[in-house]
């Protein structure tokens, strides 16, 4: 049967209607579907709403619509959606349960990362789908809370198998009202998009025939159909404007503003005919963003409104009251708002608060109570206050905004007013509105302040230069505002210089003046950080020691340092401090080569992320993972790593790490690519300052040179690098490049200072790396009757730590001199264990160098080997490796941001190309030489 023949389709929109039947059908079949309907103010998104709801006959159906409102109710839409599935959340892992429960207000506790509700949405769908498909339809998508709107984008990037269809409507970005009330319209940019255009010509001219009783001019249909450019409401409201005369003789004035505003303006004298008590109820329920039927009679009996006004509305079709209190269309409630004179509508906010009961609505009430307020109201203003930090319990930080700002307002003392202030600042960068947090705090400021909350202020002005530079001039205002909280709070004293000297190391060579790292290292000098409490002394231990490293030298802050992560490996952080502490303390490992410290903490700092959802740690934590992992010559680790961090990349709208994809392309050998990266990241990571990119890039470029044999290269790279010795982590790491670079070109000179500095160092720390590595670079400069000795203490001294590149890096140049000396057969040896190893995790550029000695020893290397592992996506390998390790569908789900279908389905394909049916079977794959990859480079 064709569309147009279904009693359901609608007139001129057939190809529409076709895509939402094909998006149905989809669903049905076992494959989620998503479409955002986008299009002007009365274009007909709704209707189109409406026909998918009659069409899905057999699904479940979940349906909200966003409200025009200055009223953020945190997760509100979210709440309208799942509210008839919260008896299944049972079955939700316990961090998104949690994380649920906290996001509707049913649980205290901190704040929800956003991220854990969105999976938890996702979770509670495919659940439900298990019964049989599912329809969500979201109207007015534009208008959805802000944290609603990032729950319903991160759900509809991540739906793949789970039976579910997805449809919002939004308002096109070109309409003024729409663009001013939507603080999150760019979460939907990107998915599947079906714009509306207006009817043509003879549809427009059916639609208006249909809904006209009477004769109608030639010359007024041609008018009306001309100026509603196809718009279906247009159509239909327009000639509401025109009395009978007009209709049929075609008189009457020639209205030429915006569409919008004149079906705003025709909704609005329609309400002059109505009586007083049906406008007054009707001005009632625009004041009420809930469209609770309930609180609007109640709201109108307290203003003595009898229970027949609702009826010439509703013949009238402006208003319908069913499960909710919906107007006919979204520009006639804000019609009737903008009709009504100031002191009606404080009026009207007034039943509303007297006529809410019960605690859970209390941010209802208070709202409303704001609404009514006609001067400044401290009791009011405080319940504000109350509301924004019930909001901020749930991870509402928009709604916070809102609550705080009108809390300030209406507040009359002016202390009170400036702190009030602050907190709305605050609220707005947690927010992720810095410009409209700065505003907040220039509010702030320009009031009395103490000199605690004055702290305060300064403190969020550094972090706001933090998070929108990373560099340049966060340093000095970080350790500005260290300095002031030391006599006044101790611990955030601490927690701040910590953040100074993040922020100088972000900034490296970058920071203004240069010097960012020596100021805030003499600072911390010269601070008392101790604490009595164990975890805060290994702390301010850790801030001790990077001070000295700056200030005199590794051999005086290292000794520091390893006493330091001796104390947090032993005496755990709690999780707020290791969300901060664990990723300083992580560089430190490495930059003093303790690989025992490094991988644990790495490892730690990694899983916190993972199980409170810390979504904007966590991209940091797996990056100085992925390095850990490429260190221990781990590919299949390193590479499952770099998958999640692409998963977390594709649900916040950040791009994999830089650092990760330059040190992926380089490490196996692809030049091209590399340099690409670099040019494509080198003018955004300068405009923000982030000289530690410039580092990190050096070294693994220094080490990609050297592998290829372009030593004269490395050399220049790596002194670039070694100019700035205290970019933890990396220029240690850097003297061994231009020790090996300087050796092969013959220019022991031009190691020396580089041996030096790895001497200091390693002999300060003493770990096995470390000093295994110094041995390699002293046999790489000294004479053939010492080098053997050294190179051997090496071997014996790597062979003893987890660093399987530095030893396959020792054994490479060793087996190099042992030909040089003529001992093939000792060569021989040292160079099969290097190149084995460097074929393995993809180190192409050694690989080749090792392959080319082997041949001068007279032996054939063989060549890599492909087989069906490599056939595997990153994802579908990274889901393999951890289904092989023993993980339920749900915990990888959890880990990659999938729902436990979506995890079932790709391991489907996976089974299907390794040619294995089990789980058992999959275990025995990955731990066999076609496994160890489960993907490549």
């Amino acid at each position: 049967m064709r569309i147009d023949d279904e009693p359901d389709a609608l007139p001129g929109r057939r190809d529409e209607c076709v895509r939402l039947d094909d998006l149905l059908a989809q669903a049905s079949s076992g494959r989620s579907a998503v479409l955002v309907l986008r299009g002007e103010t009365g274009v007909g998104k709704t209707a189109l709403l409406d026909y998918a709801v009659r069409r899905a006959a057999g699904f479940t159906l979940a349906r909200a619509t966003g409200v025009e409102s200055e009223f953020e109710l945190a997760y509100a839409v979210v709440q309208q959606l799942c509210a008839p599935f919260l008896d299944r959340a049972a079955g939700l892992p316990e961090p998104q349960r949690e994380a649920l429960g906290a996001a509707l207000g049913s649980r205290g506790g901190e704040p929800p990362d956003r991220f854990l509700v969105g999976l938890a949405v996702l979770g509670l769908l495919a659940e439900v789908a298990e019964t049989g498909p599912v329809l969500c339809v979201v109207d007015d998508a534009q208008w959805v809370d802000t944290a609603s709107a990032q729950t319903l984008a991160f759900v509809a990037r991540r739906l793949a198998a789970e039976r579910v269809a997805l449809v919002l409507a939004v308002r096109d970005a070109d309409d003024t009202a729409a663009a001013e009330s939507d603080p999150a319209r760019d979460v939907y940019d990107g998915l599947p998009t079906l714009p509306l255009h207006g009817l043509a010509d003879a549809d427009a001219e059916a639609l208006l025939d249909s809904v006209t009783a009477g004769p109608l001019d030639d010359r007024v249909r041609a008018r009306i159909v001309a100026e509603a450019r196809g718009n279906p409401l247009a159509l239909l409201e327009l000639p509401r404007d025109l009395d009978a005369a007009e209709l049929a003789f075609g008189s009457g004035p020639r209205d030429r503003a915006a569409l919008p505003g004149r079906i705003e303006r025709g909704f609005a004298r329609r309400l002059d005919g109505l009586p007083a008590d049906t406008r007054w109820l009707l001005l009632i329920a625009a004041a009420d963003p809930s469209g609770d039927v309930a609180l609007l009679w109640r709201a109108a009996g307290r203003a003595g409104i009898p229970a027949d006004a609702s009826g010439p509305a509703e013949e009238a079709g402006l208003l319908e009251l069913g499960a909710q209190a919906r107007f006919r269309h979204p520009l006639m409630r804000s019609a009737v708002f903008r009709a009504a004179t100031d002191a009606e509508r404080r009026a009207a906010h007034r039943a509303l608060a007297e006529a809410i009961v019960g605690e859970a609505d209390a941010d209802y009430r208070a709202w409303h109570r704001a609404g009514a307020a006609a001067s400044l109201d401290e009791e009011v203003a405080a319940e504000l206050e109350a509301s924004a930090a019930r909001a901020r319990a749930r991870g509402g930080w928009a709604a916070a905004c809102s609550f705080l700002t009108r809390s300030m307002e209406l507040t009359p003392d002016p202390e009170r007013r400036a702190r009030r202030a602050l907190d709305a600042a605050d609220a707005r960068l947690q927010a992720g509105a810095p410009d409209a947090a700065r505003a907040m705090l220039a509010l702030a400021t320009g009031g009395p302040l103490d000199d605690r909350v004055r702290a305060r202020a300064q403190l969020l002005g550094a972090r706001l230069a933090f998070a929108s530079t990373r560099g340049r001039e966060a340093p000095a205002l970080l350790l500005s505002a260290a300095k002031r909280f030391e006599p006044l709070d101790p611990a955030t004293a601490r927690d701040t210089y910590l953040d100074a000297f993040t922020a100088a190391l972000f900034a490296g060579r970058l920071a203004d003046g240069g010097a960012a790292l020596d100021d805030v290292a003499a600072a911390i000098s010269a601070a008392r950080l101790g604490d009595a409490e164990a975890q805060g002394a290994a702390c301010a231990l850790l801030l001790d020691g990077f001070a000295a490293v700056v200030r005199d030298g590794y051999a005086a802050g290292v000794p520091l340092l390893r006493r330091a992560l001796d104390a947090l490996r032993a005496d755990p952080l709690g999780d707020e401090d290791a969300l901060r502490w664990l990723w300083p303390a992580s560089r430190a490992a490495r930059a003093v080569g303790d690989d025992v410290s490094w991988s644990e903490l790495t490892a730690r700092h990694v899983d916190l992320a993972r199980r409170t959802g810390a979504l904007a740690m966590l991209p940091i934590a797996l990056t100085e993972r992925f390095t850990v992992e490429l260190f221990l010559g781990d590919l299949s680790a390193a590479l499952a790593v770099a998958a999640e961090a692409d998963a977390v990349a594709a649900v916040t709208g950040r791009g994999l790490s830089p650092h990760i994809a330059f040190l992926r392309a380089a490490w196996g050998g692809r030049e091209a690519e590399a340099r690409a990266l670099l040019d494509a990241s080198r003018a955004d990571v300068a405009s923000r300052g982030e000289g530690l990119w410039l580092a990190g890039t050096e070294l693994t470029t220094a080490v990609f040179l050297n592998a290829f044999g372009r030593y004269e290269e490395a050399i220049a790279v790596a002194e670039r690098a070694e100019a700035h010795p205290y970019e933890l982590g990396l220029s240690t790491w850097v003297h061994p490049e231009l020790v090996e670079a300087a050796a092969r070109l013959d220019r022991p000179d031009r190691g020396a200072d580089a041996l030096a500095r790895l001497t200091e160092i390693a002999e300060a720390s003493g770990t096995d790396w470390a000093l295994g590595v110094l041995a390699r670079c002293r046999a790489l400069l000294a004479a053939d009757d010492e080098a053997e000795g050294l190179y051997r203490e090496s071997v014996e001294r790597l062979e003893r730590t987890r660093i399987r590149v530095a030893l396959a890096r020792t054994r490479l140049v060793y087996g190099e001199w042992l030909r040089r000396q003529g001992r093939r057969v000792d060569a021989r040896e040292q160079l099969r264990a290097a190149h084995a190893f460097f074929r393995e995790v993809g180190m192409e550029g050694f690989a080749e160098r090792a392959r080319r000695e082997l041949a001068a020893t007279g032996e054939t290397a063989r060549a890599r080997s492909v087989d069906t592992v490599n056939d595997l996506t990153e994802q579908e390998a990274l889901i393999a490796r951890l289904a092989a390790d023993g993980r339920s569908n749900p915990e990888i789900g959890a880990q990659l941001f999938l729902s436990p279908r979506t995890v079932e389905w790709h391991l489907g394909k996976v089974f299907t190309k390794l040619g294995v049916t089990t789980r058992r079977e999959l275990r025995a794959t990955a731990a066999g030489p076609r496994g160890r990859g489960l993907g490549v480079l």
